[in-house]
């Protein structure tokens, strides 16, 4: 029977962030791998995504692009996986989703593409300066609970991503408080599925090379 719930995604790519909520979410789900080259070009993909990249989900006809909306959009879509704060205890769980997809993103790329704010121009940029950004961002993580308290919540799959992956590509120090972090992430069996899938999906592209 075909599912109403569809992935696009490709596996090297953070398309890993999406299938991770999916797999967090426990919903089944289709997934479409694409290619960089054609997949991702083409007319069909592009009237879901103008952008020509992924991920992208259609959720019963609904597209949702960008992975912090992907989560959150899941986390409502599906609220007997828990997986976001009840709406009057929001507060911590939007703060850090957005800041990550904002601040987080833009401070770790540039500073990975060499890109360097001209002295006396932080407040220019939204991020004001990357030290400052992950000093925030430790905040967020310090201690042993999740972003929500007690609740592990879609704020943690993405805000999670990105020290996970930015302490494996080392564009985020390795500090303490993102280490314990992202080695309760990783324990979940949720991530471990998707490094699975994901993994499985990577070798065999590898063979075709």
């Amino acid at each position: 029977m075909p599912s109403n719930l569809t992935l696009y995604t490709n596996p090297m790519s953070r398309g890993q962030i999406a299938r991770w909520m999916l797999e967090e979410v426990g919903t089944p789900y289709e997934t479409v791998v694409l290619d960089y080259a054609t997949g991702m070009k083409t007319p069909d993909y592009l009237a879901i995504n103008p952008m020509g990249k992924v991920p992208a989900i259609v959720h019963e006809g609904r597209v949702v692009t960008e992975c912090p909306a992907i989560c959150a959009y899941l986390a409502d879509a599906f609220p007997s996986a828990n997986l976001a704060p009840a709406l009057d205890q929001r507060h911590a769980y939007y703060r850090w989703l957005f800041f990550a997809a904002g601040p987080v993103e833009a401070a770790v790329t540039n500073k990975a593409m060499g890109f360097i704010l001209p002295e006396g121009r932080e407040r220019t940029a939204g991020y004001g300066t990357f030290e400052d950004t992950i000093a925030a961002l430790e905040t967020a993580v310090a201690g042993d609970a999740w972003i929500c308290g007690d609740q592990f919540t879609a704020a943690d799959v993405y805000v999670g991503s990105q020290i996970d992956w930015g302490l494996s590509f080392q564009s985020i120090p390795s500090l303490p408080a993102f280490e314990t972090y992202a080695a309760r992430l990783r324990d979940r069996p949720a991530y471990k599925r998707q490094k699975e899938l994901d993994g499985a999906l990577i070798a065999a592209m590898q063979k075709q090379d």
